[in-house]
């Protein structure tokens, strides 16, 4: 039997993704955010509270980095969803995490999250639900230790890990268990 809950922002999984921006004095910012993802070929969808100190680096700079976190990361990770870069500056600093320039784009690549899209800012889009900011995907880079034999990006060696809001928990997303556009496709035969 399904039991009502109401209106609730819950699916799952929710993706964990690492923002990072460059904050005035040049100083890395970034936070973990959940609430955003692909929306084409070539765009990403955040959708931010407009307080948070990365969207006004946003608006300065017009760029940001998207990068996967791994569980080897999640503690530094988690804190840069917890602490507020309004009221510690040096958050980034903290979490012991180090950071280069990116080469494409005027945002930081976090070099310990193994896939990273260096991205600028499309447009902001004020919506009564809150504010989305639509990014143009200019690359993507991805850690050697996380390729294939062929050189493609394996997901099962990223050591990604998953939101859920129901309970606030992580969870390691790494196990493949079906191969997209073949599994069912068997049952296009009937």
């Amino acid at each position: 039997m399904m039991k009502d809950f109401g209106v609730k922002p819950w699916l799952y999984p929710m993706p964990t993704y690492m923002i990072a921006t460059y904050n005035e004095d040049d100083t890395v910012d970034a936070m973990m955010m959940a609430w955003g993802g692909i929306c084409a070929e070539d765009m990403v969808a955040l959708n931010l509270e407009a307080s948070h100190k990365t969207v006004a680096n946003l608006r300065a700079r017009g760029a940001f980095t998207l990068s996967v976190p791994g569980a080897d990361t999640l503690a530094a990770s988690d804190y840069m969803g917890i602490a507020s870069a309004n009221d510690t500056p040096d958050k980034f600093e903290r979490t012991g995490l180090h950071a280069v320039k990116s080469t494409r784009v005027d945002a930081p690549v976090i070099q310990e999250y193994p896939l990273t899209l260096e991205c600028t800012v499309e447009r902001f889009e004020d919506e009564p639900y809150g504010l989305r900011v639509l990014g143009h995907i200019v690359n993507v880079m991805a850690d050697e230790k996380v390729l294939d034999e062929l050189g493609r990006v394996d997901a099962g060696k990223l050591g990604a890990f998953c939101f859920d809001q129901m309970r606030n928990g992580y969870y390691a997303c790494n196990e493949k268990v079906g191969q997209a556009w073949n599994s069912g496709a068997g049952l296009m035969k009937k």
